[in-house]
């Protein structure tokens, strides 16, 4: 048996097996990637082993009239080495991509047959408790993840059906552009249409999300200088909310950002800032952590009480608050470059990862278990004791995506290296499903509202949405590397 190992430029090229006549080309093919990687490592080893030879020879001697010399050789074979095993693990990266991407397919295809056509009505949002998926109508918050999803696979595959499948999707969401009655038009609208304005430009889409924009402007207040999120509402307290603006609202930003770069009108964007703003002076903590909603005085801009709507207590941290926090503002420093959005993202993220699980996913509330955090007595949470300890694997996908971009806009490549940590763990079988499992849905165990007694340790559409995203960022990364 003869063995010959040919090296290229990224993989080997020429290599090929023979015994007794026979050609296994196939076998190398089939796993160039695997080869590819030990050999790296041979070809590190050989590159040290060569500078040692080089830097003990006799001419070397003679040479060491120049007093570094040959160590300057050794060092840079040792470089060289360490430069060759930094690409070590580029072709199981981008496996691993890819395996997940084939994953997601598969079951979005199997959710797609289940879903039928388009009605309006029957847009993906959660599992039901055996397992079943359930929709929902184009005027709930969740309305524009799935479409989302859809670009995102024609993103990460290039298949013109995921085009046409997106394409028809979205376009049933079209009616939801003169919604008023939500600050979550951005959610359902830039998810859907803006990504769909990305990856296939149209002029409709344009006029769409000008109209969804100037919808989610009737929300705005000057005397608080931020956008009503719900109308109305209540804490677990019994307190009633006259004007509740919640840690979540500063994702429908984006919307705004983008009517007024392409409007020209710098209305949209001062309204997001002012927005930013306000969330920034009265959501965060002294820590970094987030308050979930803070209610004012429409009239004054006071701020009259600081709650929770879906975590543990007033003074908790809810993850997923925390993470719409930590993608928001790093989103609002793409778009603006004002340094303060940039500062607030990274240390909110900071915490974020310094109170994850070994598992990278966090649980439903930050501050389950400890002293000090009551839930009201109206909660699901009071109730239960705070025996709930579910995991939410839909702030784990948020932050994940949020860090691929951080880790640029920062330059920390340590929030890279935690992003792909986070996706890895995504990606395992604790909490990507099985195939024809979870309802079709990808992500497991996302937790909607305990205090609500509602979407417990379920499927969650906007897990599946985010974790596409983080993998096309993923991707893009490699690519432009």
């Amino acid at each position: 048996m003869h063995l010959f190992v040919c090296m290229g430029q990224h993989e080997p090229v020429s290599c090929g097996i023979s015994s007794g006549g026979v050609t296994f080309r196939n076998f190398i093919v089939e796993h160039r990637d695997s080869i590819w990687k030990y050999n790296r490592y041979i070809y590190a080893f050989l590159c040290i082993v060569v500078g040692i030879m080089l830097n003990y020879m006799p001419m070397m001697t003679v040479c060491r009239k120049e007093k570094f010399f040959g160590l300057a050789v050794l060092t840079c074979c040792c470089v060289l080495a360490v430069l060759i095993c930094s690409g070590a693990r580029k072709p199981e990266k981008r496996a691993f991509i890819e395996e997940n991407v084939s994953f997601a397919a598969a079951q979005t295809e199997r959710m797609l047959d289940a879903l039928g056509e388009p009605i309006g009505r029957n847009f993906p949002r959660r599992t039901s408790d055996d397992g079943r998926m359930q929709t929902v109508g184009m005027n709930e918050w969740t309305s524009g993840f799935f479409p989302g999803s859809l670009w995102y696979l024609y993103e990460l595959t290039g298949d013109e059906v995921w085009r046409r499948n997106a394409e028809k999707w979205t376009a049933a969401l079209e009616p939801v552009k003169t919604n008023k009655g939500t600050h979550d038009i951005g959610f359902m609208m830039y998810c859907s249409f803006g990504n769909a304005q990305r990856l296939a430009p149209d002029p409709s889409y344009v006029d769409i999300l000008i109209e969804s924009a100037n919808s989610l402007t009737t929300r705005y207040n000057e005397n608080v200088r931020a956008i009503k999120s719900w109308n109305g509402g209540h804490g677990w307290d019994g307190t009633s909310w006259r004007f509740p603006v919640i840690i979540d609202n500063m994702m429908n930003l984006e919307l705004l950002c983008y009517a007024s770069k392409v409007t020209g009108d710098p209305k949209y964007r001062d309204m997001a800032i002012s927005h930013a703003n306000t969330t920034l002076r009265n959501h965060l903590r002294s820590d970094f952590s987030t308050f979930h909603v803070v209610n004012y005085d429409e009239n004054t801009g006071a701020v009259l009480d600081r709650q929770t709507s879906q975590g543990l207590s007033d003074n908790s941290t809810w993850s997923r608050g925390q993470a719409w926090a930590v993608y928001g503002y790093t989103m609002m420093y793409r778009e603006t470059g004002n340094p303060a959005y940039l500062d607030a993202a990274k240390k909110m993220a900071d915490w974020f990862i310094a109170h994850l699980p070994e598992d990278m996913v966090p649980y439903w509330d930050f501050n389950l278990g400890m002293e000090g955090y009551i839930p009201g007595k109206d909660s699901y949470a009071a109730k239960t004791d705070g025996t709930i300890v579910s995991r939410d694997a839909s702030a784990a996908a948020v932050v994940c995506s949020a860090l691929f971009e951080l880790a640029d806009l920062a330059k920390r490549t340590s929030y890279r290296r935690v992003a792909i940590k986070m996706l890895e763990s995504l990606s395992s079988p604790s909490y990507r499903a099985g195939f024809g499992e979870n309802g079709n849905f990808i992500i497991m165990h996302a937790t909607g509202s305990v205090p609500h007694n509602r979407e417990i340790d379920v499927a969650l559409v906007y897990a599946d949405y985010y974790y596409l995203e983080a993998l096309a960022r993923y991707k893009r990364f490699l690519n432009e590397k």
